[in-house]
């Protein structure tokens, strides 16, 4: 499986973004995929997973509200539409993948993700 990301970039604090992750190697059904974020000094944390199989996707609590997962199952590509952008947000945002059905706080486990892409920045100026 091979993960790319798009669509990182600078944007001013309250604007949008919105990332995109396609997907070779597997079709996008077949996996659960989470998207992470690495913020610099910081560790990689989860932000929000679609768990494959299922019909809604999970989100951690610092983005719940601000943050939405979709997905194109024709274009086996993943997106994460980030609003309402802080400061905060300013990270390194990496799309993965795994054949795992994952559960609760596991979903943002970046250990239990075999599947990585390189990342694209996403910088919020305050």
């Amino acid at each position: 499986v091979q993960l790319v990301e798009f669509g990182g970039g600078l944007v001013q604090t309250g604007g949008s973004v919105r990332l995109s992750c396609e997907v070779s190697g597997g079709p996008l059904d077949s996996l659960t995929m989470g998207w992470f974020r690495q913020a610099p000094g910081k560790e990689r944390e989860g932000v929000a997973y679609w768990r494959k199989v299922a019909s809604n996707p999970f989100y951690n609590y610092f983005v719940e509200g601000r943050f939405t997962i979709s997905r194109d199952a024709a274009k086996n590509t993943l997106y994460l539409q980030m609003d309402n952008l802080k400061p905060e947000d300013t990270a390194i945002y990496y799309c993965a993948a795994t054949r795992y059905l994952l559960y609760g706080s596991g979903g943002y486990d970046r250990e239990k993700y075999g599947y990585w892409g390189r990342g694209t920045q996403v910088t919020v100026s305050s």
